[in-house]
């Protein structure tokens, strides 16, 4: 089933010149067990602060993303995904603008079937950790997942994503979907990526894609 955010009714940031080289498992899709998480040592540095910080590189630009400690389930699998570089070359896939844009399944990364696009992750889903105190803000991030009928336990996607474009068009997703970091930087390249064309199915007529993820080393 495609994941998607359902509603009631249904660069400013550090410019990198290189994402490197690095061993990806980006296309994996078989069961894996979502409590090991096994960081790649090199990929967080040794002054890393409870709530991180990691540049978002896109296409359009970074998006400086800090991710909230005591959403802790979530914020371990997405560094280890970012370590191992499962999000490198992955497409916005879903960009609706005034309300959010979605990236991270690994299916966009092939164009033999792009009517799946939306349905693909790592092989599990995350225990909700959904907390009164986050809200939709603009520059939100939140997991993406199937709705309540599939999705009883509101458990996350494994990996897809997504970020608040307009807060006012997403305060019913409050205490429905896991906010696991906000925005710190580059809310005008996430303007930039809602604003695309897009086709009958929300995907930008010109691909959008995160290039890397990459730790903040000097905070």
């Amino acid at each position: 089933m495609r994941i998607k955010l359902f509603t009631l009714m249904m660069v400013a940031g550090l410019t990198l010149t290189s994402c490197g080289n690095r061993s990806s498992k980006q296309g994996e899709t078989a069961q894996q067990d979502e409590t090991t998480m096994n960081i790649n040592d090199d990929f967080i540095p040794e002054n890393v602060t409870p709530e991180t910080l990691l540049d978002v590189v896109t296409s359009e630009g970074t998006i400086r993303i800090k991710l909230y400690e005591d959403t802790s389930k979530h914020r371990e699998n997405f560094l280890k995904l970012a370590s191992e570089g499962f999000y490198d070359n992955v497409l916005f896939h879903r960009v609706i603008n005034g309300f959010m844009i979605q990236t991270g399944d690994p299916l966009t990364k092939s164009f033999d079937n792009p009517s799946q696009y939306g349905t693909g992750g790592p092989g599990y889903t995350i225990p909700a950790e959904i907390l009164p105190h986050y809200t939709h803000k603009k520059g939100a991030l939140a997991a993406a997942r199937q709705g309540d009928f599939v999705n009883p336990r509101r458990e996350s996607s494994g990996s897809q994503f997504y970020l608040v474009h307009d807060p006012k068009h997403c305060v019913h997703l409050d205490g429905q979907y896991t906010i696991f970091g906000e925005t710190v930087e580059g809310l005008d390249v996430i303007d930039a990526i809602a604003a695309k064309r897009t086709n009958p199915n929300d995907r930008p007529l010109e691909d959008v894609r995160i290039l890397c993820i990459l730790p903040v080393t000097n905070n």
